[in-house]
């Protein structure tokens, strides 16, 4: 009984989409990272639709603690087995928290990029700036519109 009641409140928290889910209580920007928002800080981790098509992410390279961030500049990399991507932050403010666990163990952005794959929390300079950024429903539009794309080419 208690896992049928945890497996369903999960449900109410994803909006699949395809393979990757997109979860409902969180933003997303454009270059596929994720933003949960509480109160003027934000939990930033990159979209399972971008780990999807990045592949096994096997390094991360974060920024320290105090860190300044500008919305849209990035804030670090993750490597795969294919390639190195930066991450961009969706809102300008200074780092309050870094994911070290990611450090020795990348592989957690893999199986979890929304809970314990996650990588910098940030202490916004304004909290206006989460409203340029997508809800689960224009973000799922958003990464079909782009797969559309991609297949046409």
């Amino acid at each position: 009984m208690g896992s049928k009641l945890w497996a369903t409140k999960l449900a109410s928290h994803l909006h699949s989409r395809g393979f990757a889910t997109v979860m409902k209580d969180v933003k997303y920007a454009e270059s596929h990272e994720w933003a949960k928002v509480e109160g003027n800080r934000v939990t930033i981790g990159i979209s399972e639709h971008a780990r999807d098509h990045l592949g096994n992410v096997v390094y991360v390279q974060l920024p320290d603690k105090g860190a300044q961030l500008k919305r849209g500049a990035s804030f670090g990399t993750v490597e795969t087995l294919k390639s190195t991507s930066h991450i961009n932050s969706p809102v300008s403010g200074k780092v309050v928290e870094v994911n070290t666990e990611l450090t020795g163990s990348p592989g957690l952005i893999n199986g979890s990029p929304y809970e314990k794959g996650w990588m910098i929390k940030v202490e916004m300079k304004n909290v206006d700036e989460v409203k340029s950024l997508m809800d689960s429903e224009e973000y799922s539009k958003f990464c079909d519109e782009e797969e559309n794309e991609d297949a046409k080419q």
